[in-house]
């Protein structure tokens, strides 16, 4: 039998954050922490709310991961995320020893990738998973942003 647990089911479930985060006039980025199949974190950006620039839905998820746990080290997690993880981010998944990291959508000016940042050398990264559901959200949140000002 199949598992229905798969990296769509829970990057379904990251898009579920990022609406919550569109909502609030955050910038709808959502995240999930996973292990063996069970949520242990969801977290969505709050830098606007929390007036924090580190408040990045990454950074949220990581915390609460860790404090559930009761560990900082995030070995045989997963963390799903809709969009490629920037710099900071991916330097503190790196700390972590996050085991997998998968993404919605690229982030070609800002992201991990593209800048070249180092992940941990026993990290898996995966990315495009619910792509384009990921940067339509994405989109449709900044040409609302600019409509209003």
């Amino acid at each position: 039998m199949e598992n229905p647990f798969d990296d769509v089911y829970f990057m379904r479930k990251a898009l579920q954050e990022a609406e919550i985060a569109f909502d609030k006039g955050e910038i709808p980025v959502g995240a999930l922490i996973v292990i063996d199949n069970r949520i242990i974190a969801r977290a969505h950006n709050l830098t606007e709310l929390l007036n924090d620039v580190t408040a990045h839905a990454e950074m949220q998820a990581i915390t609460a991961a860790a404090n559930f746990l009761g560990g900082k080290y995030l070995l045989n997690c997963t963390l799903y995320v809709t969009l490629e993880p920037c710099q900071m981010c991916a330097g503190a998944l790196y700390w972590s020893q996050i085991s997998r990291i998968v993404y919605g959508a690229r982030d070609f000016e800002r992201g991990c990738l593209s800048l070249n940042t180092k992940l941990h050398p026993k990290t898996v990264m995966i990315g495009g998973v619910l792509e384009e559901e990921s940067a339509e959200l994405l989109k449709r949140f900044f040409i609302e942003k600019r409509n209003l000002n």
